[in-house]
């Protein structure tokens, strides 16, 4: 694994955006669902240490509220963290936030991984793993096939139609895209956006999904922290 990587960054420098910047309404808790602790180290701090240790990932690049600026960079160092980190402050909306990021991304970086701050449980294989599908595919997303059957329903609430299960697919983060084809799509795509592959297809091009895990859960409501802790508990030589 290590030669293929190797072999593969040849000119593919990768930069990872954590978007971190959001408001955390639905956890219910005082502040930033970042900084809640998942056996004793702050969530946002796991999910640094996956991108710490991913192979693939030269360059980090957070992006959190403009309150947390000071705090974030303590943590960089509090860790030892060794790549190099940008800490900048994110805008109103996902998509805003995501663009604070791209621009703020070193300019040898012919790709940038875009992942939610709030997934801790993301391993450094899996980040590996889709990295190197962008580089063969231009563009590719960690996702899992859907566990339950799914239901499209009209205005009213009736069943209008029963998708097979085998063509669904739950995306996670990352998303990995060659740096051009995101900014050229975030020019010509306008709107805030549930994840970032849909500015690729709002343009026509194509999204390769690549097999994520069940536990890449992204923290939303205090039912996952429990979650979340039980996962990490249960991992032998986990990132404590």
């Amino acid at each position: 694994m290590r030669k293929t990587v190797n072999k593969m960054r040849d000119g593919n420098r990768c930069c990872a955006i954590v978007v971190a910047a959001g408001s955390s309404s639905r956890m219910k808790c005082t502040d930033s669902k970042i900084w809640l602790p998942l056996c004793g180290i702050p969530a946002i701090v796991r999910t640094l240490m996956a991108m710490e240790q991913a192979k693939t990932i030269d360059e980090v690049v957070v992006v959190c509220r403009e309150c947390d600026i000071e705090e974030m960079n303590q943590m960089i160092v509090q860790y030892l963290f060794r790549k190099q980190y940008h800490i900048v402050a994110g805008a109103n909306s996902r998509q805003s936030s995501v663009a604070c990021g791209v621009a703020a991304v070193p300019l040898d970086c012919a790709y940038i991984a875009i992942h939610d701050g709030a997934r801790p449980l993301v391993r450094p294989e899996l980040i590996d793993r889709v990295v190197l599908d962008a580089h063969s595919f231009g563009a590719s997303a960690l996702a899992i096939l859907a566990r339950d059957t799914i239901k499209k329903v009209d205005e009213q609430g009736f069943v209008v139609e029963t998708p097979p299960r085998s063509q669904l697919w739950n995306v996670q983060t990352p998303q990995v895209f060659r740096r051009e084809l995101y900014e050229s799509a975030m020019k010509t795509v306008a709107g805030d956006y549930t994840d970032d592959c849909q500015l690729i297809e709002q343009t026509g091009g194509r999204v390769h999904l690549c097999e994520g895990s069940p536990d890449n859960i992204k923290l939303t409501t205090p039912e996952d922290i429990l979650f979340a802790q039980a996962v990490l508990m249960s991992r032998e030589g986990g990132y404590t």
